[in-house]
């Protein structure tokens, strides 16, 4: 049983630590980091489950363990809710924005208006270093989980509707899932 003062004490220590910093410089708080928790044993093993509203991505590692990772998620109206199955997995991935996410914001993706550009693979991509695909019935739903250029937004909801993880989070649920790995958002 742990005592007051330890409590006391281990509240101290985690209050004092900085926060995980990532490639870019941006300190993460404590609680976006990668780690194991429980979770219902009734999700199985291997899934993914990720609830939005909480900023959290859970995959299930063991009946009632999960890894939890921090992640950023759409911005209201434009979230994925539902379930799919990772179909395509890419390492710097390449990039457009969606027709809609273009009209939407025209001058944001002004390089991308009224040609076939795509933005090669890279550190300056915005799907950063991995991607996972969802698709639904064998069609690609145009929402990935991915990693970001903007680390500022884990924890936060302002994307386009794609789950964004810091890169080297990523990278890790990226060797950790195979394809066919089911995903619920909910």
């Amino acid at each position: 049983m742990i005592t007051r003062r330890r409590f006391v004490a281990a509240t101290a220590v985690a209050l004092a630590a900085p926060s995980l910093a990532s490639a870019q410089g941006f300190q993460i708080a404590p609680i976006y980091r990668p780690q194991n928790v429980r979770i219902k044993s009734d999700v199985a093993p291997g899934q993914i489950l990720i609830l939005p509203r909480a900023h959290f991505l859970y995959h299930v590692t063991q009946p009632g363990v999960a890894r939890r990772y921090g992640v950023g998620v759409g911005r209201a109206g434009l979230e994925f809710t539902g379930t799919a199955e990772i179909a395509v997995k890419k390492e710097w991935p390449t990039w457009r924005p969606t027709d809609e996410m273009i009209a939407r914001e025209p001058d944001t993706y002004s390089k991308f208006v009224d040609n076939d550009f795509v933005q090669p693979g890279g550190p300056d991509n915005p799907l950063g270093a991995r991607a996972l695909y969802l698709f639904q019935g064998g069609r690609d739903t145009f929402f990935r989980i991915h990693g970001t250029t903007a680390p500022e937004s884990i924890g936060r909801s302002v994307s386009n509707g794609c789950i964004r993880m810091l890169n080297e989070h990523v990278q890790d649920l990226y060797d950790r899932v195979p394809i066919g790995t089911v995903v619920t958002v909910l």
